[in-house]
């Protein structure tokens, strides 16, 4: 598998009374691949993954695949704390037909960095399908170190590292200590994304392609044709959607922004609520910098 490009982080639409909702998800699913994404990214920090029942995250994972038929590559989170528990669910997604699994570390416990690589190796021996370490120290209490990034990486199964700490000096480490190896390094961090491919990662999983598509893909193109001009102006870009993310807890200002563009994503799970009020009035005014009609 060819773990390149632009991965959309993709949201989980809800309704209303929270429950899945099916037909959000297809038009969701078929806006991004027709916007040209590389592949999906489901059940991630912003896919509410932890918000999920096992049966939800299966339905969830179910509809995405059905919608993209083929035409791009999904990727499912199936991390959790037990290693048997991962075991289980990401054999389920294999069957559901996911093309690839992504596995951020656990959450609660914390295993240090041998007991971790063999949680690793154990869950990505137990599938065929091709697993991507999930580091995002700042909601699991853990980072996975360059050196067992280096061990990991020589797995067969193992085929790459999306990171989300937010720091480029641990990418540009992940980058340098798998570079003799078939392993791709992605920013998870969206602002980091055109300094990840300077350095000679792969690609990105990024949040704001639920919003700008274009303009992600924009930076990942302009850094493969040469053109700085239009990568850096296309990073920079990002930085208005960005910046109201912390306007509220994950993900209730993207799932906002996500709505204004015509795709009904719904509220986020409770205890997190949907932006609303002044929240509300600054994302709509974000939108109307990106020439955005919003509905």
């Amino acid at each position: 598998m060819n773990l390149t490009g632009i991965w959309p982080a993709m949201v989980t639409p809800f309704s209303a009374d929270q429950r899945i909702n099916k037909e959000a998800i297809q038009k969701l699913t078929n806006y991004l691949i027709e916007a040209g994404v590389h592949g999906l990214f489901a059940l991630g920090t912003n896919g509410e993954f932890h918000m999920l029942d096992r049966n939800e995250k299966l339905t969830v994972a179910g509809e995405i695949i059905r919608a993209a038929n083929g035409r791009v590559p999904v990727m499912v989170g199936t991390g959790g704390n037990s290693t048997k528990e991962v075991i289980e669910l990401s054999r389920d997604m294999e069957a559901l037909g996911a093309d690839a699994l992504s596995i951020i570390t656990p959450y609660f416990v914390s295993p240090d960095q041998s007991e971790l690589a063999v949680h690793y190796e154990t869950i990505a021996s137990a599938v065929t399908i091709p697993v991507m370490l999930y580091n995002i120290p700042s909601k699991t209490g853990m980072t996975i170190e360059a050196q067992t990034v280096a061990r990991l990486a020589k797995h067969p199964n193992i085929l790459g590292i999306k990171d989300s700490s937010g720091n480029f000096d641990n990418i540009q480490a992940y980058i340098d200590v798998s570079k003799n190896e078939e392993f791709a390094v992605f920013a998870g961090t969206d602002s980091l994304i055109l300094q990840t491919l300077r350095a000679g990662g792969q690609g990105a999983v990024a949040a704001t392609a639920n919003v700008l598509p274009d303009k992600v893909l924009a930076i990942y193109y302009g850094f493969q044709d040469n053109d700085e001009q239009q990568a850096e102006e296309a990073q920079s870009s990002l930085q208005p959607l960005r910046d109201t993310f912390g306007l509220g807890a994950i993900p209730s200002s993207l799932k906002k922004a996500v709505e204004l563009v015509g795709i009904p994503v719904g509220p986020p799970r409770l205890p997190v609520t949907e932006a609303n009020g002044e929240v509300l009035q600054q994302i709509k005014n974000m939108m109307q910098e990106y020439n955005i009609h919003t509905r």
